[in-house]
């Protein structure tokens, strides 16, 4: 797996996830600017995702959905603050209700992806921030690390590919 490091940070309210490819910088960052590429790993293995409109423009927005194994059909959307390819992509990131509107209940954090050269490779570095302890506890509590680490653990596959 080329996850390396996962690491909460409480006092600053941040979770940070670094992960090492065998892949040019380049080829990391299809993974995130394609969007039939992005669904292929953004949800979990039993969650895959469905991305229904991809802008990585600043101002523009992502939204998907993922399909569980019971059929469920959890809702997320991105906010894109900013974006330099290949190297760095902000955004908000937050939950949807059914119909896809933004939910008023879910916690938002604020994310930070950095693809940087790494030996021969690429170092992929997506940091989330939170606005309070309560909100990154609860993302925590409901599997955040986990889901995190095993949809960034599907790209290794991909870039083989």
């Amino acid at each position: 797996m080329s996850v390396t490091s996962v690491d909460k940070d409480f006092d600053s309210l941040t979770l940070t996830l670094v992960a090492d490819f065998a892949a040019p910088v380049e080829k990391v960052w299809q993974l995130w600017a394609d969007p039939r590429r992005l669904e292929r790993w953004w949800g979990p293995p039993t969650y895959p995702a469905t991305i229904e409109k991809h802008d990585l423009t600043p101002g523009g927005e992502v939204t998907y959905f993922m399909t569980g194994p019971d059929g469920d059909k959890p809702r997320g959307w991105w906010r894109v603050t900013s974006v330099a390819p290949p190297t760095s992509l902000e955004f908000t990131d937050g939950f949807a209700d059914p119909d896809g509107t933004p939910s008023a209940t879910m916690p938002v954090s604020t994310v930070s992806v950095r693809l940087t050269r790494h030996g021969n490779g690429t170092r992929m570095e997506i940091r989330s921030a939170f606005d309070s302890r309560e909100q990154m506890d609860q993302l925590v509590t409901m599997g955040m690390e986990e889901g995190l680490k095993e949809a960034v653990g599907q790209m290794d596959a991909l870039l083989a590919g």
